[in-house]
């Protein structure tokens, strides 16, 4: 019987080895370095940083950089003369009414420009013209409204408003 006592423990599994014990002597096997070597990203606890390839020119550098998207850049939905063409005599064209026409698909600004003719008088209602579509809209006895929404980092300042020098002058 106390043959049998001295052999028993727990099943197999039954319980995890504790956490390693770090730095505590060369016995250890895992003093001094603590198992990480001598200097460098891993033996001082930091992994490489993103986009890290070993040395070797990382992909985000490698790749060629084109292009500049202004950060106050608005994107108008362009319409022409010529699709407002499609609308009655005497109508009133607003960006509504070319969503419903299916002219205009997106959400967003509405910016009128001047390719085509347009031979009808009409209400035009939009963010933004061209010099050429104003023109011709009046020419063909239309009238148009600006919308307020989206502009332009640097537009004109509103009639009215006091202009930089004069405001100089006066001081």
């Amino acid at each position: 019987m106390a043959d049998v006592l001295s052999r028993l423990g727990p099943p197999a599994g039954a319980r995890a080895s504790g956490p390693k014990r770090l730095g505590r002597g060369i016995g250890s096997g895992l003093g001094k370095t603590c198992g990480r070597g001598s200097k460098g990203d891993r033996a001082r606890g930091a992994s490489p940083r993103a986009g890290f390839e070993g040395g070797q020119m990382p992909l985000y550098r490698r790749t060629p950089k084109r292009g500049f998207t202004a950060p106050r850049n608005i994107r108008y939905n362009v319409v022409n003369l010529r699709e407002l063409a499609r609308f009655d005599a005497g109508a009133t064209v607003d960006p509504d009414a070319l969503r419903a026409a299916r002219i205009v698909r997106r959400a967003g600004p509405v910016k009128i420009l001047g390719r085509g003719a347009l031979d009808r008088a009409l209400t035009v209602k939009a963010h933004a013209f061209s010099d050429a579509a104003r023109e011709a809209i009046a020419k063909a006895g239309g009238t148009i409204e600006r919308l307020m929404g989206p502009r332009k980092p640097r537009e004109e300042a509103p009639a009215g408003a006091p202009a930089a020098e004069e405001g100089k002058a006066q001081a």
